[in-house]
């Protein structure tokens, strides 16, 4: 039994990549990905046929909406491959929006319902500033689960707590295997 393996019987493995591969080599039961991990993904030749056909089929509208398209996508190709939920991000410049953040959301949970996915595999992640944590506590409330990133104290994890967030994601430091 590898260390991965090991790990597997006591906890749940959520892998933060956008690629598919690792996906598929892990196999973990949750991901989460964010916009730089995307970013870093398309990149590759396996995946940048994805980026061509999403800003194709989005021509024309703002570049803002095209990347939700875009992660989204790839939610979707990662929910494919996972047996849990995906965490997309919204975009971390509207962490200190709290209206912004709460609208991103639904955009993203709305691409969601429109490529026919079941939303409560996906959990919003959103910045854990005090607005994203009132942003969340509001959708929350609404039945939209949210993964609260950049938590690094616990005052924030407190606070999550009183706005009864599904999940937060401390910073504790990073796990590689060998």
């Amino acid at each position: 039994m590898n260390q991965l393996d090991a790990l597997k019987k006591y906890t749940t493995v959520v892998a933060d990549t956008g690629d598919f591969k690792q996906l598929s080599a892990f196999q973990p039961q949750d991901a989460t990905t964010n916009p730089s991990l995307i970013l870093k993904a398309v990149q590759k030749a396996d995946y940048a046929s994805l980026l061509k056909e999403t800003v194709q089929a989005h021509r024309g509208l703002p570049v803002d909406q095209i990347i939700d398209h875009l992660l989204v996508r790839f939610g979707k190709e990662i929910l494919g491959l996972i047996p849990g939920r995906v965490s997309t991000e919204v975009d971390a410049r509207l962490s200190f929006d709290t209206q912004a953040t709460y609208e991103r959301a639904h955009r993203l949970i709305d691409l969601y319902r429109q490529a026919g996915l079941d939303t409560q595999r996906v959990l919003i992640k959103i910045a854990a500033a005090w607005e994203g944590i009132k942003a969340a506590e509001k959708l929350e409330q609404e039945g939209i689960h949210c993964n609260l990133t950049l938590l690094f104290s616990f005052a924030q994890a407190v606070a999550c707590g009183e706005a009864k967030i599904q999940l937060i994601s401390p910073f504790v430091g990073r796990i590689h295997l060998q």
